[in-house]
Parts: structure tokens; C-alpha cells; sequence
């Protein structure tokens, strides 16, 4: 597995590294391709839409970042050098009606020495002054957007072996701090107060929070039946991850098949990851990517076609968080 993102800074420079399980030729595509790049540029929770680009020296890149609360940033990037697959260089803003920075930029595409399917992409971002580089990394988060905007590129650079394999992930802002929003997706007593759709409620749960402890919960939707889960966790890292194996369950914490669809796979992965919202809006994105687990080809295919259930369903325990962590004085969602 790759290594995570290195960043270091002067007064005037912050340099964003890292090493991609894929060749540089792909890599290449991803940072030039404007239907690839949509796909991962910004931090967690962030989506691009292109106005134009055209890649070569004199040509720019006119976009729009739409934050998860909703604020959109106008940006401008124009390319001063192309040299296709090694080395890309450009300015970033430069117009009236653009976000107020002004930097260069320069990435390299290294490929690491006996390893040709594994590439080091360096970002080297210039600043005219110690000013400058201290107002990007104080209103927009230069620094912490910078780390998730290279995690989302190992993600899509990754890619799925499959359209049936591809995860389903919901991403949410909250507007509290990211230890608050921790401590309530990893706390019984917490926990009992907002996990599930709207109009359900957890009447039962115990809590073991260590890897390979579990959470076993009954949940009682409106119709009064009792329906029981478990998490199995696999990873506890406070208070950025968390990963656990989801399944139906039983009283005594067996595995069971879902009530109503017995071709659900058996068994689930779900990665929650709690990340600081790297806009001038700030607060925690919240994402949930989730998938099956040693399942069937039709599991597969039943999980595939459930997406817009799941976003139905995990949008309103979503909402119930936010408004749970309002309660608290924090949340109202961006």
C-alpha cells in the first residue's frame, strides 16, 4: 500500500508528495483529462465543474470548486509549461472575478526506481510572499485541502474492477469540531440518540470499541418490528477513521441474512472517515464509503442497483446527526 501524502513548507513554498499505485502515463490523464479531473480535485466533499480547458503553455483551466456547504470558489489555472508525462507547471488565479490567490505551481511525475506501475507526484506550490502562503493555509486550508485532494486522486486512480464492485459513498458537512463529531459516532450513549433513517430509533445496544469488539443494535423502525445489527470493528483510528464489517444480526449476535432481501450480501465494509472541512466554511466532512464483503456476483449486482435506497436511507441518518449535533449547540448542517 502506498504511503500517505508528505507535506512540507518554507515562507514561501508548501510541497505535497506522494507515491500513486499506478503508472505515470495514468496519472498523467488524471491532472489533464478534463472529464478525469472533475472526478478528484479538492478536498473531501468538494465537487469541480469545468468552464473550459485547454492543456498547453499560454492555455488555462477555467472551474468552478462548489464546497460542501454550498459556497462556490471561481478559479483560474493557466499552463506555462506542458511536457507530457513528466512535468506540469502553471499560475493559479490571477483574475478580478477569481478566488484572491496568486501562486505557481509546479508537478513532477517520477516513477519509482524498479517500480514503473508506482509514480511519485510532487507538488510544489510558490508564493510570491510569506503573506501569501499564510492566507491560503488560514482562510482555505491549503495545507489539510492539499493531503485529501491527493487522497481522493489515489482513490480514482485506483478505480473498481467493476460497475457491480463500485462502492456507494454519501459525503455531509457538519459545522462542528471534528473530536465533537468523533466522539458521537463512537459513543453508546451518543449513538443511541441519532443512528438510523428518520422515524427509526435504537431500543437496544451494546458497545465494545476496540478492533474486533463489536456494536450489536436493535433498531425499531416505525412498524414496531425490531430489527437487529452488528459492526464488527476492523479499524479504530481517533478521530479521522473508523472501518467496521456491517451485517444483519440477531440478540445473540449471530450473522442473518436482510428480512426482506436474501440475495443482500451477508456482509458489508463501511469506512467512515471524519476529515476537517478544508473551506473558509470549516467544520468536518463526514464520508461514508461503503461496499460488499466476500460477497456473491449477485450480491454484487443487488448492492449495485440498491444505491439510491441506500442514499435515501443514509441521508436521513444523516439528517438525524445533524440535527442531533445541533442539539448539542453544534451541527446545522452546511
Amino acid at each position: 500500500m502506498a504511503a500517505a501524502s508528505t507535506v512540507t513548507t518554507t515562507d514561501l513554498e508548501i510541497v505535497l508528495s506522494r507515491v500513486f499505485e499506478a503508472p505515470r502515463e495514468l496519472l498523467w490523464r488524471a491532472f489533464t483529462d478534463s472529464g478525469q479531473i472533475v472526478n478528484w480535485w479538492g478536498p473531501r466533499g468538494f465537487t469541480t465543474r469545468t468552464k473550459r480547458m485547454d492543456v498547453k503553455a499560454g492555455g488555462d483551466w477555467r472551474f468552478v470548486m462548489i464546497g460542501p456547504d454550498g459556497r462556490e470558489y471561481e478559479n483560474q489555472i493557466i499552463y506555462l509549461e506542458v511536457a507530457e508525462p513528466a512535468r506540469l507547471r502553471y499560475r493559479h488565479g490571477g483574475g478580478e472575478d477569481t478566488e484572491p490567490v496568486n501562486f505557481e505551481v509546479l508537478v513532477t511525475f517520477e516513477p519509482e526506481a524498479g517500480a514503473p506501475q508506482r509514480t511519485r507526484v510532487t507538488m510544489r506550490s510558490i508564493f510570491p510572499s510569506k503573506s501569501a502562503l499564510e492566507f491560503v493555509v488560514r482562510e482555505y486550508g491549503a495545507i489539510e485541502g492539499g493531503k485529501q485532494t491527493f487522497e481522493r486522486l489515489a482513490e480514482h486512480v485506483a478505480g473498481t474492477v467493476g460497475a457491480a464492485d463500485a462502492p456507494f459513498v454519501i459525503t455531509r458537512v457538519f459545522r462542528a469540531p471534528r473530536q465533537l463529531v468523533w466522539e458521537a459516532w463512537t459513543q453508546r450513549e451518543q449513538l443511541l440518540r441519532w443512528m438510523g433513517p428518520q422515524g427509526t430509533a435504537i431500543a437496544h445496544a451494546t458497545l465494545d470499541l476496540r478492533p474486533g469488539g463489536t456494536f450489536l443494535y436493535g433498531m425499531q423502525p416505525p412498524d414496531g418490528k425490531l430489527m437487529w445489527g452488528k459492526w464488527v470493528f476492523r479499524e479504530i483510528s481517533p478521530p479521522q477513521r473508523l472501518v467496521v464489517v456491517v451485517s444483519f444480526s440477531d440478540e445473540q449476535a449471530g450473522i442473518t441474512r436482510h428480512p426482506l432481501a436474501p440475495e443482500w450480501p451477508l456482509e458489508t465494509l463501511s469506512t467512515m472517515t471524519f476529515d476537517e472541512h478544508a473551506g473558509i466554511g470549516r467544520g468536518t466532512t463526514v464520508v461514508l464509503s461503503w461496499s460488499p464483503h466476500n460477497a456473491t456476483e449477485a450480491e454484487r449486482r443487488l448492492f449495485a442497483a440498491s444505491h439510491a435506497g441506500m442514499q435515501q436511507g443514509w441521508g436521513g441518518t444523516m439528517d438525524q446527526f445533524d440535527a442531533y449535533l445541533a442539539s448539542l449547540g453544534g451541527g446545522a448542517r452546511s
